[in-house]
């Protein structure tokens, strides 16, 4: 609703005369800056927030504890690890304390207070730890995507969220790009495309083992059973959150999917290829999800009615508003700033009581994102088209 009214008052204040890529940069320039300035506002240097990290098998942790280390308004509390040879690295990695690493959380916490927890253990055990985190009176967690491993441990931490009023974070790279969240804002809010009718989702890479993942990732995401599949849903969680965001939260009618071992020899027990088709009454979505792309690629294209906004990069646009190839615009969307900007700072206002998870992090969206990715599954495997129930 915030984003509703600010961008109508800063859309009621510009000119009706100025070129439309000028009024659309404004636009979003602006909404950004009143965004950003909104949630710090009445900020008056509260005490940092108090930070645990729940596991050290996930890399993406590896980008996540430096932003913790440099950010002023927060704190380090602990990190929990029973492996102690990766935790003796990580404290030489970082040069943290050894007295900041913990085997569980009950042992961290009869030393230090905790008011945020930030999971980067496998997927299957995203279920426990945010039911031990709930049990302990934790009320802020965010889990590396995505946010379960099947529809059932996503149906029981929904339960934990409900019966202990969890603020549930679920983080994905692809949230905090200034591309995708200007995107957003001219297909969903502006309208500058007309209703949606065709999203197109790539995500991947050449491999996990092949970009060097280091084996304590790959014991994990390669087995089926900890991590769900393969690049399915290692990279088919991206497109699946995205739509469901893009679509205002809307459930698909149906999904239908198709799965590779492209590699066998090197990924034996899950797929390294993955196609979804995802089907709305008026839209149809494709998640493109492999482990065979020459080169990393996290990008979206977005058709409407009326015209396309692509997403070849985090920062860059390609809008085009009619038919004529030739009047297609390239945009750079400010950088995002503040509570916005990264899971880090998002994470310490959702503890701080200053925001509530919302869209591509929230709950509700990775819900029907499970969803989404649990009738893929079942499509791969039985070569069948899953029609969804029009209740979940």
């Amino acid at each position: 609703m915030f984003m509703r009214v600010v961008f109508a008052v800063v859309g009621g204040i510009l000119p009706a005369t100025l070129p439309a890529m000028k009024k659309i940069h404004l636009l979003l320039c602006g909404f950004l800056t009143l965004l950003v300035g909104g949630a710090h506002a009445d900020a008056t240097n509260p005490p940092p927030v108090r930070i645990a990290v729940w596991g050290l098998v996930h890399t993406h942790v590896h980008g996540f504890i430096p932003r913790l280390l440099a950010w002023p308004d927060v704190q380090l509390a602990g990190i929990i690890e029973p492996d102690r040879a990766l935790a003796a690295r990580c404290a030489a990695t970082y040069k943290i304390s050894p007295d900041l690493f913990f085997t569980s959380l009950d042992a961290l916490l009869a030393k230090t207070k905790v008011q945020a927890v930030a999971i980067f253990s496998s997927t299957y055990d995203h279920q426990r730890v945010v039911e031990t985190c709930a049990a302990h009176g934790i009320q802020t967690v965010m889990m590396e995507k995505p946010l379960a491993v099947n529809l059932a441990h996503a149906r029981a931490i929904e339960a934990a969220a409900k019966k202990y009023d969890l603020r549930l974070i679920v983080n994905y790279e692809t949230t905090w790009y200034p591309a995708n969240q200007a995107a957003y804002q001219m297909v969903c809010e502006q309208k500058v495309i007309g209703g949606i009718r065709k999203m197109v989702v790539h995500d991947g890479h050449p491999g996990p083992k092949e970009i060097g993942c280091p084996p304590e990732f790959l014991e994990w995401l390669t087995d089926p059973k900890l991590d769900g599949g393969g690049a399915l849903m290692d990279f088919g969680c991206y497109g699946a959150d995205l739509m469901t965001w893009l679509m205002q939260e809307q459930r698909p009618t149906s999904v239908f999917a198709v799965t590779q071992q492209l590699k066998p020899e090197v990924y034996p027990k899950v797929d390294d290829e993955a196609t979804i088709v995802v089907t709305y009454p008026q839209a149809q979505g494709i998640i493109q999800a492999s482990w065979n792309w020459p080169y990393n690629r996290k990008d979206m294209e977005i058709y409407g009615q009326s015209g396309y906004v692509l997403v070849p990069h985090s920062d860059t646009l390609r809008l085009l508003k009619g038919s004529a190839v030739e009047n297609e615009t390239t945009l750079t969307p400010p950088a995002l700033h503040g509570a916005a900007a990264d899971p880090v700072s998002y994470l310490a206002a959702v503890a701080r009581g200053d925001l509530q998870p919302a869209g591509l992090s929230s709950l509700k969206v990775n819900l029907i994102a499970m969803e989404i990715l649990e009738a893929a599954r079942e499509s791969a495997r039985t070569g069948k088209r899953i029609d969804l129930p029009s209740v979940p």
